[in-house]
């Protein structure tokens, strides 16, 4: 698979917290990342989305994604669990995860490695900050790294 063959293809971001998802979106396009996005606001809700449960039983729209923007601190369900699920499933565990937190704790990003983690990216102050982000993952996960074959 090329880099131009995935380049439509859903981003699923985990984030509990609107205002963060929302200039996470504001900065993939400005930067001209034209990726459909999903939104899910906490771990349960995700892995759901994930494994076509839930809410997503019976929904046609439910598309694997190509990439996990995945917070880590979130209520009920955190990051790290959704991680490890992904990362312990047949059907998830080639999807590319970047853990995108607050965190810069040398556990957290330790673990994160360990439980399969793609990127660890400490989130960014402020838009100018993010949208820096945003044009390095797109440049890195849509114009250089080969992603697996999601079918």
């Amino acid at each position: 698979m090329t880099p131009h063959d995935v380049e439509l293809e859903t981003i699923l971001i985990v984030e509990d917290n609107v205002d963060d998802y929302e200039a996470t979106v504001r900065s993939f396009k400005k930067s001209h990342l034209q990726n459909p996005v999903r939104w899910c606001k906490n771990g349960e809700e995700a892995l759901n989305y994930l494994y076509r449960t839930g809410p997503y039983e019976n929904d046609d729209s439910v598309l694997k994604p190509c990439l996990v923007l995945l917070d880590l601190n979130m209520p009920g369900l955190d990051g790290r669990k959704v991680l490890e699920r992904m990362k312990s499933e047949k059907d998830t565990t080639n999807i590319p995860v970047i853990v995108l937190t607050t965190s810069s704790d040398e556990i957290d990003i330790n673990k994160c490695y360990e439980l399969g983690a793609s990127t660890y990216i400490q989130k960014p102050v402020g838009f100018e900050g993010l949208l820096k982000a945003a044009e390095q993952i797109k440049n890195y996960w849509f114009g250089l790294a080969l992603l697996p074959n999601r079918s």
